[in-house]
């Protein structure tokens, strides 16, 4: 029996309710459905990891870290920017270790974001954008990417921009759609920026899953863009613990001052034992140089494994996504796809649709590769099997 409130409540998201993600977890349960629906790995991350934790605690790091994070840590990562991307941040100033990259994201938009801004972001959209601008009294301005190659239109970008622009959003490698900027793509957004006050607030948590040998086109890569940028990176996603929840951002000093007034008051610090570890893991950069070739070959086998199946995959430049086309034989919804996938064929995937605010339905459905080669075969085999309806 639940408790009953005589207090009357005014949602600041009255229309955020039950979503797709959580519809398609319980349904996904009841029918022990194959998990090509998460970006999460379901194989286990490198022992080390956890001894470095198990060490860090029993060594008695269990209270607070200092309020932007361990320095070791954040020296380790201003060096890993400076050697792949050759631009310096202060380690002092500009780098900031947080829970997760999620708070990261919340922490850049509520410190810089203001009243009556309006904020442009690029759908289909990691769902959590829109929402944390709207929560600082600011509009979001979606601009939908070209289909299907997922490209900015920068003419459209141009147009939307107005006086009260105060943030762009960019997320590379892109989530849902596996693409990633050009260096094109970054001479144009410079272009748009040049002599502003706009921000860049540039969601790069697949940094070092760019595949076929391209290199990451992130914001530090251009000095320009790299003055006006908020980078926000994922320690989860590089080391195969994205239930850690632990991240880190980058951003010039002026701009950082103002992300780590909202940070300390969210979490103060980021769990201390993780950074510890971390730190200590990121001693050896193979860490995350290895990781392009190893997505890469989970890409690649799914894309094999597929070959024979009704859909039509989507080239997938980054990230841990692949996108499949099942408009040559469904007039579906895409919602109704990914439902009869998992009660009639048992396999879990993700419709796009999902990732825009007005539920632009391109039958197109998500599938992630971050998972071992059992699951990857055996989700291959039941989406192989999909009949016409």
């Amino acid at each position: 029996m639940t408790l009953r409130t005589p207090v009357r409540t005014r949602s600041k998201l009255p229309d955020v309710g039950t979503t797709i993600f959580t519809v398609i977890g319980q349904l996904s349960a009841e029918h022990n459905a194959i998990n090509l629906s998460q970006g999460a790995p379901n194989f286990p991350c490198d022992p080390q990891l956890v001894a470095g934790v198990t060490r860090a605690m029993q060594e008695n790091h269990n209270q607070y870290a200092p309020m932007t994070g361990l320095r070791p840590l954040k020296e380790r990562i201003a060096q890993k920017i400076a050697d792949l991307y050759h631009t310096d941040y202060d380690v002092d100033s500009e780098v900031l270790i947080t829970a997760s990259a999620s708070q990261g994201l919340y922490s850049a938009i509520s410190g810089l974001v203001h009243p009556g801004d309006e904020v442009i972001y690029f759908e289909p959209s990691f769902d959590s954008y829109a929402p944390i601008v709207r929560l600082q009294g600011a509009t979001p301005i979606a601009i939908k990417l070209t289909v299907p190659d997922f490209a900015v239109n920068w003419d459209e970008v141009r147009a939307a921009i107005t006086p009260r622009t105060r943030m762009i959003i960019i997320n590379t490698p892109h989530n849902p759609s596996g693409q990633v900027f050009s260096r094109a793509d970054l001479d144009q957004l410079a272009a748009l920026t040049r002599n502003t006050d706009i921000v860049i607030l540039s969601d790069e948590v697949y940094e070092h899953v760019v595949f076929d040998g391209e290199p990451h086109h992130g914001m530090a890569t251009h000095p320009q863009l790299a003055e006006r940028s908020v980078i926000v990176s994922s320690f989860g996603k590089t080391y195969h613990v994205t239930g850690w929840r632990v991240g880190y951002c980058v951003a010039p000093a002026e701009l950082m001052d103002e992300i780590c007034k909202v940070h300390q008051f969210l979490m103060f610090s980021a769990d201390t034992p993780m950074q510890y570890a971390f730190a200590e893991q990121m001693r050896d950069p193979q860490g995350w140089l290895m990781l392009s070739s190893f997505y890469q070959r989970k890409r690649d086998l799914l894309q094999t494994l597929l070959a024979d199946s009704p859909f039509r995959l989507l080239p997938s430049a980054g990230s841990f996504f692949l996108l499949a086309d099942y408009s040559a034989f469904s007039d579906e919804s895409d919602s109704e796809m990914v439902k009869r996938l998992i009660t009639d064929y048992g396999v879990a995937t993700i419709p796009l649709s999902a990732f825009y605010t007005d539920g632009t339905d391109n039958k197109l459905i998500r599938l992630s590769f971050a998972k071992d080669e059992a699951t990857l075969r055996a989700g291959a085999q039941a989406l192989c099997r999909v009949k016409p309806r």
